[in-house]
């Protein structure tokens, strides 16, 4: 009776431990590359990548434009509230801001200046 009781608690012991430490194993769902597509721009639909980077709690990044792999990369602000992710930058003289909300595990969805809609994919 005693030896089962003592097996019974190591058990409970175990699972407590394995359970607590998946709960608090940060998960960094934005950290990463995208890839952005914006529909309906004046100049047409418009493709990007976001670089995003964790760095002492901080997300950063930068944009990448996929037509011309030797543009300069634009620095961009990340701001985080929950689900959703706001990238700001400056391009060709204007504050540019994307606002986009997870869809699903490899999704985001969202605008650019809330007027041209905005999708992103996350890359593997």
């Amino acid at each position: 009776m005693k030896r089962t009781s003592f097996i019974y608690a190591i058990a409970f012991m175990l699972f407590a431990a394995f359970s607590s430490r998946a709960q608090t194993a940060p998960a960094d769902f934005f950290a990463g590359k995208w890839e952005i597509l914006v529909v309906g721009t004046p100049d047409g639909d418009s493709k990007m990548v976001a670089d995003l980077v964790r760095n002492g709690g901080v997300l950063s990044g930068q944009l990448i434009n996929q037509k011309d792999s030797t543009a300069e990369k634009i620095p961009v602000t990340v701001t985080e509230s929950g689900n959703k992710l706001a990238l700001a930058f400056f391009t060709q003289g204007y504050d540019v801001t994307i606002d986009l909300e997870k869809v699903d595990d490899d999704h985001l969805k969202g605008s650019l200046m809330n007027m041209f809609e905005t999708t992103a994919k996350r890359m593997k």
